[in-house]
């Protein structure tokens, strides 16, 4: 799995890929990855697939209430955003002249951290 918690990626698919704006224009829904689980291949997008979860009564919060939360979504759904050219593209692996292994985009060989 090439997805690392704090990069940016775009849906590619599913039902949270396009955000209208105001003008009624459609674009793809882009957010930070909070967390990725390699184990199940999922990762949770910041802003995408919002769920409500309903919370009970406790000491600390003395009225339940429902709160929306991100629920995990599968990484074949998620593309890396490229930052020089603003497009989805896949990652490859490279070895720097350290001896390093490095993430690099396909588009623009942009080495991401």
């Amino acid at each position: 799995m090439n997805i690392k918690k704090g990069d940016t990626v775009v849906v590619i698919s599913g039902a949270d890929k396009y955000q209208i704006d105001n003008k009624g224009n459609k674009t793809l829904k882009t957010g930070k990855v909070l967390k990725a689980n390699p184990k199940d291949n999922t990762v949770v997008v910041e802003g995408v697939n919002k769920v409500k979860k309903h919370v009970k009564p406790t000491q600390a919060n003395q009225t339940g209430s429902i709160v929306e939360v991100e629920a995990p979504i599968n990484v074949s759904k998620v593309a890396i955003l490229d930052p020089k050219k603003n497009v989805p593209t896949r990652v490859s692996i490279k070895i720097d002249e350290n001896g390093n292994k490095v993430r690099v985009t396909k588009k623009s060989g942009t080495i991401l951290k």
